[in-house]
């Protein structure tokens, strides 16, 4: 009964299968593999459309390396101030940029907006003792397994173009934000405005592998020695294109991404009807905020459940009382309705 994290559970099997059926034989190095090739033809696919695309071993990488390619070592990318990005990648953005600097926003529900940018964007009043505003990254979905709508990327995109900003999704759980929306890769991304994505699997069933998605072209070149300059280019590269395949193939990445959203559901449902608990954010996702009473935060602790306590920062979330605890539960593509269930019976208990 683990939900401390989509990153806790293993590989999808079909992907397993793919890896091993990669596993024989001898195949080129470098990304230069015919599996690789079948990748890149499977993304225009999924977007189509012509795209970019580089496979990378981890979200930090896809993350900082795409934000190298939009921001200067002088310029500001705009972001969440708790997202990953911004608190959880040991400054690897700011690395990989030169030193771009950060502006993190608090925004409400792990999101922030346009206005909160533009409201940034008027203190830069001094010229080149200002840094240059470069880029917009939003977290699709973010990091309280909120959904940006349709519009409200579309707002971000329109934002972007006015100011000459490039725009970042950090989609490290892309899938499932995409089958909460109900809509198309295309119509979440390129369409709305988005010039590059970081397209995640690890967390939806892959062993470890992730993709920089580059929807404006001329973001996209020299990226191989920026890959390469940041020991990110795999000599057997084809483990990688193998897991990103099976991912992609019949529609894997979509299932996975509503059975887990589905279980966040129905832990969500559960967990509000019982008495003394309430959800801190709305269930969107695959992530599920709970506040409770102190108490029953401590006797679940000692039960053989696995999740977090999460802070709340400011008005992200609704209010945790002096006596009240937040926790955080995420489900993957391997959570069982037997654990949901039987979580929120020990909660009832």
């Amino acid at each position: 009964m683990n939900f401390a994290s989509d990153n806790v559970y293993g590989v999808d099997q079909a992907i397993m299968d793919a890896m091993v059926k990669a596993n024989t034989g001898t195949s080129a190095s470098y990304a230069y593999d015919d599996i690789t090739t079948r990748v890149e033809s499977q993304f225009n696919e999924v977007f189509e459309r012509e795209v970019k695309v580089f496979l990378m071993t981890t979200g930090t990488a896809a993350n900082s390396l795409a934000l190298s390619t939009m921001a200067p070592p002088f310029g500001a990318i705009f972001c969440h101030a708790y997202s990953h990005i911004n608190a959880d990648e040991c400054g690897a953005p700011e690395f990989y940029t030169g030193g771009a600097k950060m502006f993190g926003l608090d925004g409400v529900a792990g999101k922030i907006s346009p206005q909160m940018i533009r409201d940034s964007l008027n203190g830069f009043i001094r010229g080149e003792h200002d840094p240059k505003a470069a880029a917009i990254s939003i977290t699709q979905s973010s990091e309280l397994g909120t959904v940006y709508s349709l519009d409200e990327i579309a707002a971000f995109g329109d934002l972007a173009r006015e100011k000459n900003l490039k725009l970042h999704m950090d989609g490290a759980r892309f899938a499932n934000a995409l089958v909460s929306l109900g809509c198309s890769p295309a119509e979440m991304t390129w369409k709305r405005g988005v010039d590059a994505l970081s397209f995640g699997a690890t967390k939806n069933g892959a062993m470890g592998v992730e993709a920089v998605v580059f929807f404006d072209l001329n973001l996209a070149k020299d990226f191989e020695y920026r890959r390469m300059r940041g020991g990110h280019l795999l000599s057997k590269n084809r483990y990688l294109a193998a897991q990103m395949e099976a991912y992609l193939t019949n529609d894997l990445w979509l299932n996975n991404a509503r059975h887990a959203n589905d279980m966040a559901k129905r832990l969500a449902d559960g967990l509000s009807s019982v008495e003394g608990m309430h959800l801190g954010v709305e269930q969107q996702a695959n992530e599920v905020f709970v506040i409770m009473p102190k108490a029953k935060h401590d006797a679940l602790e000692k039960t053989d459940a696995v999740f977090h306590q999460w802070l709340a920062s400011g008005s992200d979330t609704a209010p945790v009382g002096p006596d009240e605890i937040m926790i955080r539960l995420v489900t993957s593509f391997l959570t069982t309705i037997e654990d949901v269930d039987g979580f929120i019976a020990l909660a009832a208990g």
